[in-house]
């Protein structure tokens, strides 16, 4: 969520509260309507202890995923870079092949992929520069000591990129459950709806608005925050960004010039397959 949008629903959240305080105030008896204000205060508390307890076990819950999804990244951008140096040991051909498609796995990851993982269109498909690289290994037969060393721990890497990519990409549709939400939204009612039986008109107007004002900030400042915990990736502050994987292609490119290899990506800048 961007922060701008977010500040404005904060403060459009908190001058609706505020107006409906003022409203009820006009309707409210002198000393609110309750007669016993620390039994009042009591269930307020309680019912807002529920809330705090769920809300805070949820934001502890939506941060884990987006530092899953943070690592999952990282680590998957490390074994890009791990792969392209076990290629290497290879024959010539294949070293070559493995090395342009794993620069294209890269391009794919940082620009169209994380495209798809913002406006959540990834869902179940795969990287086509992963399987390409499925392909060109499953026609390698090794025919040395060292290439067999290197295809084995190829194969290796290649099922812990897997991994590192499905850890990035697990909170791209959300980890709380509909249910919760509503639940959520449904404590929120009640909550506000309990500060408004607090209206008083012996009391000044500003006081009572910074009563539920400062409630509404609270609770609303809360539940932005497990928004943007629960859709890590995306533009915007704080957003999960394919640093990693940009910082890998810099270093591939710094790597291969280095060693002296040649390297011909298949694609484009964005990692898409190059016609003809």
């Amino acid at each position: 969520m961007n922060v701008l949008v977010a500040v404005a629903a904060l403060a459009l959240a908190t001058m609706v509260a505020a107006g409906l305080m003022l409203f009820a105030r006009t309707r409210a008896p002198e000393g609110s309507r309750f007669s016993d204000g620390d039994r009042a205060s009591g269930v307020f508390g309680a019912v807002a202890t529920g809330f705090s307890v769920l809300l805070g076990f949820l934001i502890f819950l939506g941060f884990s995923s987006y530092d899953a999804s943070r690592q999952g990244a990282e680590t998957e951008a490390v074994l890009v870079l791990q792969q392209a140096q076990t290629a290497q040991f290879m024959a010539q051909d294949v070293s070559s092949d493995l090395s342009g498609q794993l620069v294209c796995y890269a391009r794919s990851v940082a620009t169209t992929e994380w495209d798809s993982l913002d406006d959540g269109r990834l869902g179940e498909r795969v990287n086509p520069w992963g399987a390409e690289l499925f392909l060109t290994m499953s026609d390698v037969t090794p025919g040395t000591a060292t290439e067999q060393s290197a295809y084995d721990r190829w194969m290796d890497q290649t099922a812990a990129r897997e991994e590192a990519r499905l850890t990035r990409v697990h909170g791209m549709e959300g980890i709380v459950p509909l249910p919760l939400w509503v639940t959520l939204g449904v404590l929120s009612l009640v909550l506000l709806g309990f500060m408004l039986l607090f209206a008083d008109p012996a009391e000044g107007a500003g006081t009572q608005v910074a009563l539920i004002g400062s409630v509404t900030v609270v609770m609303g400042a809360l539940v932005l925050l497990l928004v943007f915990f629960d859709h890590p990736h995306g533009d915007g502050l704080g957003r999960l960004q394919p640093t990693a994987m940009e910082r890998t292609l810099r270093l591939l490119d710094t790597e291969f010039t280095v060693a002296g290899v040649t390297v011909t990506p298949p694609c484009d800048g964005r990692g898409r397959a190059l016609r003809g």
